[in-house]
């Protein structure tokens, strides 16, 4: 590989620094560098972050390669600055087995966008009765250290307790799906005001906090790892808080979407705003923002569930729940995180890049920018602002809520490894 001289980046949103590449490995970061025969990329103060990670993505392949494959899924992932994401479970056939996850870790390999850490089912066909093969994916080529029935809640409280039990084996972690299938039967949108005057069925927060509750009370009780996936409501920040608190072995991530838009939204009954777990309130919204804050939410995780046209373009009863978020993740962090005074950059590159990587220990990301560490990076141009297209996506779906709103940021170059994935805001 060539050297790559980047000339003057804000490294972590730091002062104006050069950052050389040779080969896979960063060299030197400091001011006035040069190299003989580099490619120089002229970052005129946008600021530099080590690679992001993702932990909670949907690639759909194998299965439903009609509104993701992992080649799109990675293209995306690089578009929004990611180098490394962990693809969930619920693929046709659910990844359950060490044949599965295998598969979609060579077809990451093979496309070589970012890394795919496949994360392994919890139960077999994410039915919720019987233990997967945990041991096996973990000691399968794909190395698989998280497991998530994710789009169902491991509700059988033997069951889970059984998951934290055989992971803490390895050193595991079981990401949870935090919903109680009971109180949640027909909802539709979060229950409060909203639903009430729309007539859609609401979905409480308590479904959620009591399913977090009981799990970390397991994860104390066993002494093991457990991770909240898309935590949504006040209440529930308040219940890790606690926990962690306590000492309790708990982590938890929030989505760019959960952090920006409200359950209003559903007034307009389009199902592009419809997921799971439902918007929330604005308090709920604020609480978020503030416990990303203070480190009681540990992540940002995107929750990428890409949809082909006609699953979204129904009635809202009819809808499937998810949106897109790889290629706009950045973008909502700085608008909700960095531009209120919440979090620096340093403190978006723990949480988007930092803490993903050490949860899901994918290994060579999250490292420091500095000599010696893989030149895995991205480069943010945060002073533009443009309105969400969907159709320059790299995401074979388009089912984004911020189609047409302005957001803040774009990602201008993506390096893997020391290899360009992203080159002036084209795929390489």
């Amino acid at each position: 590989m060539s050297k790559i001289l980047i000339r003057g980046a804000k490294v972590l949103g730091g002062r104006p620094q050069d950052v050389l590449i040779d080969g896979e490995t960063i060299a030197e970061v400091g001011e006035g560098l040069s190299a003989e025969g580099a490619e120089v990329v002229e970052a005129d103060g946008k600021v530099l972050l080590p690679g992001l990670v993702d932990l909670h993505t949907h690639l759909r392949e194998p299965g439903r390669e009609d509104s993701e494959t992992v080649l799109t899924g990675t293209r995306a992932a690089a578009s929004g600055g990611y180098t490394s994401v962990f693809a969930m479970a619920n693929t046709f056939p659910v990844a359950d087995t060490a044949g599965v996850v295998e598969q979609v870790w060579r077809l990451g390999k093979e496309h070589g966008y970012c890394d795919v850490q496949p994360i392994g089912a919890v139960t077999v066909g994410l039915e919720g009765k019987k233990l997967a093969e945990l041991g096996a994916m973990y000691e399968s080529a794909a190395g698989v250290t998280v497991f998530s029935d994710d789009g169902k809640c491991v509700d059988d409280a033997v069951i889970m307790r059984r998951a934290l039990e055989y992971v803490k084996a390895f050193g595991g972690v079981v990401a949870q799906h935090a919903q109680e299938p009971r109180l949640t039967e027909g909802a539709q949108m979060n229950e409060g005001v909203v639903s009430a005057e729309l007539g859609l069925g609401g979905w409480p927060a308590v479904a959620e906090e009591s399913i977090i509750a009981r799990d970390v009370l397991l994860a104390e009780h066993v002494g093991s790892r457990v991770h909240i996936c898309h935590l949504s409501t006040a209440g529930s920040v308040e219940i890790v808080r606690w926990a962690k608190s306590r000492g309790i072995d708990v982590t938890a991530e929030v989505t760019p979407h959960h952090l920006l838009l409200t359950d209003e939204l559903a007034r307009t009954y389009n199902p592009v705003f419809k997921v799971n777990p439902p918007l929330r309130t604005e308090r709920d919204v604020l609480a978020l923002r503030e416990a990303l804050a203070d480190g009681t939410i540990d992540i940002v995780a995107t929750d990428h569930a890409p949809h082909p046209h006609e699953d979204k373009d129904c009635e809202w009863a009819a809808a499937a729940m998810g949106m897109v978020g790889l290629e706009t993740a950045l973008s909502v962090v700085q608008q909700t995180m960095v531009e209120t005074g919440l979090l620096d950059w340093a403190g978006v590159a723990d949480r988007m890049s930092v803490k993903p990587a050490e949860i899901g220990r994918a290994t060579g990301h999250g490292r420091p920018v500095s000599a010696g560490e893989p030149a895995n990076l991205t480069l943010l141009d945060t002073e533009y602002r443009g309105a969400v297209d969907p159709a320059g996506f790299a995401s074979r779906s388009r089912n984004t809520p911020y189609e047409g709103r302005e957001l803040p940021g774009r990602v201008t170059h993506t390096w893997l490894r020391g290899r360009a994935t992203l080159v002036d805001g084209k795929l390489a």
